[in-house]
């Protein structure tokens, strides 16, 4: 970005920041629960947009939730079991980094759940949520989207850098391998497992910056709370847009 574009970003980004301390501050004086899912193609920016997110917000209501592998005792259990208790409480706001769609994503392309397994979860992950939502969570889901040329770019830039080797794994060097099946795996996720209660929202993510300010706009246009600012808080549809039934055209194929 050029310098002036920079200090548009911070500007932005900083009026953005206010906004979510006033959101957190009255999610807390009425007991919301908050869980929000960012999902996406590996390189498509989803650390540097939680880290924004999180930023100003207060550190003890704020959870980032990045799952792991998961261990033996994990592999016998019911597959959102493992989910469950990483759940917002009352005044929590709490951020997956990665969710329970490993199972529709990584996990169906990398070979590591079958197909019935993959199955069982597009068939039960909607009325799992619904059941959330029902209870109380609001539930926000953003699926952060790339072109091939990109993620190959950001990769190999990942590769080179010394500070970020805590990010590579075996997986990276499938990403662009298996393009073609992640984008066969998203767009089935992103049909079947969008719905009313919980709908996926899609960032184009080429353009990192950009992307994690449209992000926190459309998140904050979801709540209503003293001191919102609509004008701040409208987010660019060509950038993040609803995504249901049907691959939608402005999705990286």
């Amino acid at each position: 970005m050029p310098n002036h574009d920079e200090d548009h970003y911070e500007r932005e980004l900083r009026k953005l920041q206010m906004q979510l301390v006033c959101l957190q501050r009255h999610l807390l004086e009425t007991d919301r629960r908050v869980l929000v899912i960012i999902e996406g193609r590996d390189g498509a920016g989803k650390d540097g947009t939680i880290k924004r997110l999180t930023e100003h917000m207060s550190p003890r209501e704020t959870r980032v939730h990045a799952p792991g592998k998961p261990s033996d005792r994990e592999e016998t259990q019911w597959y959102f079991q493992r989910f469950v208790r990483f759940l917002p409480s009352a005044d929590e706001f709490v951020i997956f980094n990665r969710s329970w769609y490993n199972r529709a994503g990584v996990e169906r392309v990398m070979g590591f759940a079958n197909g019935d397994q993959v199955e069982a979860f597009l068939e039960a992950v909607v009325p799992f949520e619904q059941m959330l939502v029902r209870d109380g969570i609001a539930l926000r889901k953003y699926y952060l989207d790339i072109t091939k040329k990109e993620q190959k770019k950001r990769l190999a830039e990942r590769a080179k850098d010394p500070l970020k080797q805590w990010k590579i794994s075996p997986i990276d060097q499938q990403a662009t391998k298996k393009w073609h099946a992640y984008s066969k795996a998203r767009d089935i996720m992103l049909a079947r497992t969008s719905h009313p209660a919980a709908p996926w929202h899609v960032v184009k993510s080429d353009v990192k910056k950009i992307a994690r300010l449209e992000l926190i706009r459309d998140l904050l246009a979801s709540f209503d709370y003293p001191g919102k600012k609509p004008r701040l808080t409208r987010a660019d549809t060509a950038v993040v847009f609803p995504c249901g039934a049907g691959a939608h055209p402005a999705l990286a194929k």
